[in-house]
């Protein structure tokens, strides 16, 4: 081989290898390397899990065992180790032992019923993970949805009486006022209703969303209203034009979750897997953006006696229970749910809060507060829970499920005679008699 043949033959050899050498600082992750169950997650569905027994085993012949472990989409395979408190150097360390730290405190008689106290049919309720189909007003009246019917249930004299039929499309939300007067409802066609409850008749109808509606909050005069269309709309309910204020490009996604604290500090969950804070029902801009949860967050609620923490639920890819300080955007404490959460409840005397679940063992989970200790499941419902709501006392809860019942649970204590039940008890009763 000559001189001349060598040289050609090098460069050319030197051209393959430019061609295949990688001159980019970033690594982006192909799909084509996410399992089945990676693309079903990709989808943002939380709808797509098997829903009886004789799915969960065709899941597991079709998918393998990893569909119904929580696995990731994309993963590092070595993982950072996460340090635990008691191993942090700088903890201020106390007098007392390690071995006297460790010992099991005695448990308190806390009596948890194992068994509802009542069992209602809700013959039509949509098995929907992004519906609130249940709300328990200040007024001790129960609202249901039962596909495009709305039913009010009086939890002292047990009397039923239908509020409304819809002619198309089904109801999928509904909130009372915090005097319990007035009742909103979402619809699949984006439209928001507001209804006398006494007088069943319907005040208004808020036009304005591109999808259906996926949550609501009220906070006095103003009704936040979320969708599908990765919108928040903020309604002025005594005038004519309503919409005051319309927060788009925050979530990219279906916004599922909204709740209102003592101070109009909002909070909203979507399908993008973000929870964002807002100062007040004016604000332009998320106070924090917190992006903990992997999955949707429908299940969030503010705490009752800490007006700045609240607990937020992710959905089947995240399975965690956390609590936030809204105020500074840290992460306060977290938990495995071990599955979906699509309801969050506090308890007023305990100090405790209780969440709902669906797939796979579609139980209710209560937790100590502050530290996320699991105090008790409570198990009957055959089917994914949709909601919670809370009587005004906050002793009982109802649960509403795929399986088509109501269930009555006596969880907490009830609270005092003058306290005030949800975030929104303070505003003035008169408050909505100019509704147009």
């Amino acid at each position: 081989m000559d001189a001349s043949t060598a040289a050609r033959f090098n460069l050319e050899k030197r051209r393959v290898d430019d061609e295949n050498a990688c001159m980019s600082d970033r690594l982006v992750p192909s799909r084509g390397t996410c399992s089945s169950t990676g693309h079903l997650k990709l989808e943002r569905d939380e709808n797509w899990a098997p829903r009886n027994e004789y799915h969960e085993v065709l899941s597991k012949n079709v998918l393998g065992q990893e569909s119904l472990d929580n696995m990731k989409v994309l993963s590092y395979k070595h993982k950072p180790i996460r340090q635990e408190a008691a191993q942090n150097q700088f903890k201020v360390l106390f007098s007392n032992s390690r071995d006297s730290a460790t010992k099991p405190r005695p448990a308190a008689n806390r009596v948890v019923p194992q068994s509802p106290m009542k069992v209602l049919d809700a013959p039509g309720i949509v098995d929907d993970f992004y519906s609130h189909p249940v709300d328990w007003s200040s007024t001790n009246i129960i609202a249901v949805a039962l596909s495009e019917m709305v039913f009010l249930f009086d939890a002292q004299s047990g009397q039923t009486e239908k509020l409304l039929s819809l002619p198309s499309g089904n109801v999928t939300t509904l909130r009372w006022t915090a005097e319990g007067a007035h009742l909103s409802v979402g619809t699949s066609s984006g439209e928001v209703q507001i209804w006398d409850a006494s007088a069943q008749r319907q005040l208004r109808n808020l036009r304005g969303h591109g999808g259906r509606i996926g949550a609501l909050a009220w906070h006095q005069h103003v009704l936040s209203s979320g969708s599908a269309d990765a919108e928040i709309h903020q309604h002025d309910v005594r005038v004519r034009e309503h919409l005051i204020g319309r927060r788009a490009g925050v979530h990219a996604d279906f916004v599922c979750g909204l709740d209102y604290n003592t101070d109009g500090m909002l909070a909203s969950g979507g399908n993008d897997n973000s929870v964002c804070i807002w100062e007040n029902p004016m604000s332009s801009s998320p106070l924090h953006t917190l992006t903990e949860h992997s999955a949707a967050v429908k299940a969030l609620k503010w705490c009752p006696w800490q007006r700045h923490v609240l607990a937020t639920g992710g959905g089947t890819a995240d399975r965690q229970v956390c609590l936030w300080n809204a105020s500074s955007g840290r992460l306060l404490m977290s938990a495995d749910a071990e599955s979906q959460v699509t309801g969050i409840v506090w308890g007023m005397q305990e100090k405790e809060l209780l969440t709902a679940h669906g797939y796979s063992r579609n139980q209710l989970s209560l937790w100590k507060y502050p530290s996320l200790c699991k105090a008790a499941d409570l198990e009957g419902h055959t089917g994914r829970l949709l909601c919670l709501a809370q009587s005004p006392d906050g002793s009982l809860v109802c649960s509403s499920s795929a399986d088509e019942t109501l269930r009555f649970w006596q969880v907490f204590s009830p609270a005092a005679a003058n306290a005030k039940h949800g975030s929104n008890r303070t505003a003035p009763k008169s408050i909505l008699k100019t509704i147009r």
